[in-house]
């Protein structure tokens, strides 16, 4: 495989860190334990839900923007060093917050979520020009896997200094988690260097004069759907179960500490995740090739449909590591395939602004999943209740799935690309 294309997947295992350790670890306990520890338990349930969905809606108004700007001026990799860099600085800035200052810990969260999620939409904006003739499903299976692999790497480090402060020199396991939100900055930042520095950008058309012209150029990618029902189909589906997906990653945690489990047996079910995710995503970009990356898309909704159910009537901290490996099977698949799929239904040389979209589309997503766990879980006054509403995002993405035609959606692609 060529060097451009490691490097490439190489992110994957960069960022992967912050989704790992920040967003689905120790963020929401830090911020439930000790930031916020004088709120209730919905109550913090509820402003973590709110500040994951006000990230998401800020990204929804910036991923098409990126994705037009990319495409037009040759700026994926520069993009993605700006929002990569202020993801980095703001989780590197969560070592210097102190007890009780949840909403000052709430904004540098934010603000790392809209650099995280931004960044990505330059670098999965990479993706069919790295590709060539290759496989899109093995090279962001490949991806996926690196990045399961390195963020349960740091992951596995970080736990062990919760769980065990005083064989690294701390003084207890909040000064440990302070210091696991700076090394993962630290993480970011090292191995993003390759994709900046090997990775083609290829030169396009010159840059939009104007705010308003790269507006009425996303106007005119959504108009231009029209020729691409398959890809627009599929988009919604997306939308709908990718929702899901990132439901469960953000709030897990939160839904176990609000049964009753103890923080450490949650980390390290997340831990399992992530080694179980590693071979998990590869073998879905093999499944992918053999099968097809729709069919591979459609057995993971329906285990995610097992594992909300499961957790719906969840009882022990042992079950939590039992869904954990569940997940791990599949939450890499599904990401992996999805990015391929997509790719596979737009015109490449436009794959920029596309992938503005389709980021734009899985953040929006991410503004109802945490809000509706939220509002639903105080509305009942159960967290159960909450995880249970996830289950309409998985149906309703199934029925629409059903009705994407990958072979017709190509050959609109390549249609529209000679156009």
């Amino acid at each position: 495989m060529k060097r451009q294309q490691w490097s490439w997947a190489l992110y994957d295992w960069a960022n992967s860190a912050f989704a790992t350790t920040v967003m689905a670890g120790f963020f929401p306990v830090f911020f439930k334990q000790y930031w916020a520890d004088d709120l209730g338990v919905t109550d913090s349930t509820f402003w973590l839900g709110a500040a994951n969905s006000f990230a998401a809606v800020l990204v929804v108004l910036f991923a098409p923007v990126i994705g037009v700007w990319s495409d037009r001026v040759s700026m994926k990799k520069r993009l993605l060093f700006l929002f990569a860099a202020l993801g980095i600085l703001m989780t590197g800035g969560l070592f210097l917050v102190q007890q009780g200052f949840w909403q000052l810990a709430l904004m540098l969260y934010v603000l790392a979520v809209i650099g995280f999620s931004s960044a990505n939409v330059a670098y999965d904006a990479l993706l069919p020009g790295v590709v060539g003739e290759g496989s899109p499903e093995r090279l962001s299976a490949l991806g996926f896997a690196l990045g399961y692999l390195g963020g349960g790497l740091l992951f596995a480090v970080n736990v062990s200094m919760v769980l065990q402060p005083g064989w690294f020199g701390l003084a207890d396991s909040a000064e440990a988690v302070r210091w696991s939100f700076l090394m993962v900055a630290l993480w970011w930042a090292l191995f993003s260097v390759p994709v900046l520095l090997f990775v083609q950008d290829r030169t396009v058309d010159h840059a939009p004069r104007s705010v308003l012209s790269v507006w009425r150029e996303l106007a005119a990618t959504w108009r231009e759907l029209r020729a691409l029902p398959m890809a627009f189909t599929f988009l919604i589906a997306y939308w709908l179960y990718i929702d899901g997906v990132d439901t469960i990653v953000r709030m897990a945690v939160d839904y176990g500490l609000s049964l009753g489990f103890e923080s450490n047996d949650l980390l390290t079910a997340l831990l399992i995740t992530q080694f179980v995710g590693f071979p998990a995503a590869l073998a879905f970009g093999h499944l992918g090739v053999r099968i097809g990356a729709k069919r591979g898309i459609w057995l993971a909704i329906v285990v995610y449909i097992l594992v909300v159910f499961w957790a719906w009537r969840m009882q022990s901290s042992s079950e939590f590591y039992a869904l954990a490996v569940v997940i791990g099977l599949v939450q890499g698949g599904i990401q992996a395939l999805s990015r391929a799929l997509f790719a596979r239904l737009i015109p490449a040389q436009r794959a920029g602004r596309y992938f503005g979209l389709y980021n734009m589309m899985g953040k929006f997503a991410a503004v109802i999943g945490p809000v509706m766990v939220g509002w639903t879980a105080l509305l009942f006054d159960s967290p159960r209740a909450g995880i249970l509403s996830v289950l309409l995002l998985f149906l309703l993405a199934a029925a629409l799935l059903s009705r994407v035609d990958v072979k017709l959606g190509e050959q609109q692609a390549a249609n529209l690309g000679r156009a």
